[in-house]
């Protein structure tokens, strides 16, 4: 099976530090992959690089057998690569509903997507999407006012809207409550059926819930990979990450 992302010797330098150094990683498709690692690990920068946001100073990032290098970053999106930030960006004067339809319709404008009427495929679509992420009764309210959990799931089911094959999600649970951090992990479970996904995520209790294989980044490098038992019980992990006080890994 062809590896959907391939990361090959890449280095990221800015001004003589290595914010990534001689990374390997590699994932096939249809895989739910945890990558955790102390901040300065380089866990931004292995996603700014897969995103196109930031170019390798070496090696090469390939995406379904592509180079990615020199690609803008809308051309990477299109080629399949969705991304989600840490703090949601949803359009809060829209309902649920029209984010999903604007996700959705990317080629088209803000203005043509709410004056436009959608077809009865993308309508069933966006409502099996406000299924899948828990919004349906709360389908045509402002998004403005729902909870941050809320928001964030929204954000999930943009990405998912188009149809993406690699998600990239960026510490989905912080600030979030216990039950909005369980029905978090339910929902990355349910569409790892269907897509590939990288979480990166600090909180080691929702790490625990979802993870399948993890990643532990150190300054700029695979420290380890294996199931969560294995890579919390290596003594590598231990000293440079989960042995650390509280705070420092916060």
């Amino acid at each position: 099976m062809n590896k959907i992302l391939d990361i090959q010797d890449v280095t990221v330098s800015f001004d003589g530090f290595k914010a990534l150094n001689q990374l390997n990683f590699s994932m096939e498709p249809g895989e739910l992959r945890v990558i955790i690692g102390p901040n300065g690990a380089g866990k931004t920068t292995f996603l700014d690089v897969i995103t196109g946001k930031v170019q390798p100073t070496s090696g090469r990032a390939l995406f379904k057998g592509r180079n990615l290098r020199h690609l803008p970053e809308h051309k990477i999106s299109r080629l399949g690569v969705g991304r989600k930030f840490q703090t949601p960006r949803v359009y809060l004067n829209l309902t649920p509903r029209e984010n999903l339809e604007l996700s959705k319709n990317r080629s088209k404008s803000l203005f043509s997507t709410l004056l436009g009427k959608p077809g009865p495929g993308d309508r069933e679509e966006i409502a099996q999407l406000l299924a899948i992420i828990g919004l349906t009764p709360k389908a045509n309210i402002p998004a403005s006012v729902l909870s941050h959990g809320e928001k964030q799931w929204l954000e999930i089911g943009m990405l998912v809207a188009q149809s993406p094959d690699l998600l990239l999600v960026d510490e989905p649970v912080a600030g979030m409550t216990d039950e909005e951090t369980e029905r978090t992990g339910q929902l990355l479970i349910s569409l790892a059926e269907t897509h590939s996904i990288i979480v990166i995520e600090h909180d080691m209790e929702f790490v625990r819930q979802i993870a399948r294989q993890v990643t532990v980044l150190h300054q700029g490098s695979v420290l380890c990979e294996g199931t969560m038992d294995e890579v919390q019980h290596d003594p590598r992990v231990i000293e440079v990450y989960l042995g650390q006080p509280e705070e420092a890994t916060a």
